[in-house]
């Protein structure tokens, strides 16, 4: 338990130098009676004044902190160095919740400091305010579709092969036309910042302690995720159409941060108009048929979707080791329908279904399925659309196919709010 009126400051020290660091943090550092940090925030400090002759802990894992602090209760102020600033993709704010959860009577505070992408922008004398911002920093994530929809993107790198993995990415993509600005070190004495394109820019550029500015001429500024039939790569595999995509996705009510499978995928259009609908929704395509899974590799390159991962398999047994979904779109079971459901509920018992059936084989899976409770509350609308062809100097209209589109399921919260007036 910890004393009453301990105080504990989580301090943004800037990027690692004396240099960076403000008068504010100087300060918690000066009064504080003991130091904790990783071994490069307690070096940052070392020539301080203000910090000579202090205990330190080099250690950045917030339940040793935790301990250390309990057992050493005749620290009356102790300041926790982190780099950075503490609202900025820190751990401040892992380890504040930490501490203040189980150490209720200390006083907690947070000193901000200056963060890299603030100090890059600066040093190539631009704004942030109007970028993205994307951090990198010990995890896999998807970039390439913000970079796509961005003048501005901040890229925080760090961990290992960060930077070199970022620039595969870049280059797996094509995309040729962004001019990188690479922070390497900032505010140390060995400072470097290169810029270039994604050729131009080698991987020992982006290594290391680095923030990278990633500057778009010509952002992709569409406002729908809707893509026409004749954008998409074909072959010789099935396709759902433009006008059932359109309903399919908006009755699978995407969310934010939504875990997508499409199953029996073909060209991965659905797959495509799903990731383009957020920049945080990851879509799982799964695709027995090798031709296809080629396609939709193409097509994701194509139109930026990074969001998509590429399954190669048959459903259910491709799903397995997959993480829980929250939509499912079925375009192609293969007579696996049950098994599927089956399978995905039982993972996901209040993930949003559609299904789409053009045989009345199907359909009749669709009504077995919904008779034994695994289409909750199915909603089953028909599509019959037809386009204009020209013969001559008249537009006959020619009919697709009758698609039913079976919408079931899902969290009562999710999706687009009504409000009743």
């Amino acid at each position: 338990m910890c004393e009453k009126k301990q105080k504990i400051s989580l301090v943004g020290i800037g990027m690692g130098t004396a240099l960076t660091m403000t008068a504010q943090a100087e300060k918690a550092v000066r009064s504080a009676d003991c130091l904790i940090g990783a071994r490069r925030m307690l070096e940052a400090v070392r020539d301080l004044d203000a910090a000579a002759g202090k205990p330190a802990l080099a250690e950045y894992r917030g339940e040793e902190i935790l301990s250390y602090i309990r057992s050493h209760p005749e620290y009356r102020e102790i300041a926790v160095l982190l780099s950075g600033d503490t609202g900025f993709h820190s751990g401040a704010k892992t380890l504040g919740s930490l501490l203040g959860s189980e150490l209720p009577e200390c006083e907690i505070q947070m000193i901000p400091g200056i963060a890299s992408v603030v100090y890059l922008a600066a040093r190539l004398n631009t704004s942030w305010e109007d970028a993205a911002l994307v951090s990198l920093h010990g995890k896999d994530e998807d970039f390439i579709r913000t970079v796509s929809r961005n003048r501005k993107t901040f890229l925080l790198l760090g961990g290992r092969d960060a930077g070199t993995r970022a620039l595969e990415r870049l280059r797996e993509y094509e995309m040729d036309e962004i001019m990188i600005h690479a922070g390497r070190r900032l505010s140390y004495p060995d400072e470097r910042i290169v810029s270039g394109t994604i050729h131009q820019i080698s991987e020992t550029d982006v290594d290391g302690l680095c923030v990278v500015l990633a500057e778009n001429p010509s952002p992709d500024l569409s406002a729908c995720c809707h893509v026409p039939d004749d954008a998409f790569i074909r072959g010789n595999v099935p396709m759902t159409k433009a006008e059932v995509r359109a309903v399919s996705i908006a009755e699978l009510r995407l969310t934010k941060n939504a875990v997508v499978y499409d199953i029996g995928a073909g060209t991965g259009s659905v797959s495509v108009e799903a990731a383009l609908s957020g920049t945080d929704i990851r879509v799982y395509a799964v695709e027995k048929n090798p031709e296809a899974v080629s396609l939709i590799g193409e097509n994701r390159k194509k139109f930026r979707a990074d969001g998509i991962r590429i399954i190669s398999g048959e459903a259910p047994e491709a799903l397995e080791g997959l993480e829980a979904p929250t939509h499912v779109f079925i375009g192609g079971s293969s007579g696996n329908l049950k098994e599927i459901l089956k399978t995905v509920l039982d993972r996901s018992p209040e993930a949003r279904i559609v299904v789409n059936a053009i045989s009345l084989e199907t359909v009749s899976e669709v009504m077995e399925a919904e008779k034994e409770g695994l289409l909750k509350d199915a909603r089953i609308t028909q599509i019959m659309a037809s386009r204009a062809r020209k013969l001559g100097r008249y537009h006959l209209m020619t009919g697709q196919n009758p698609v039913y589109i079976i919408s079931a399921g899902g969290r009562s919260d999710a999706g687009c709010a009504f409000r009743e007036y």
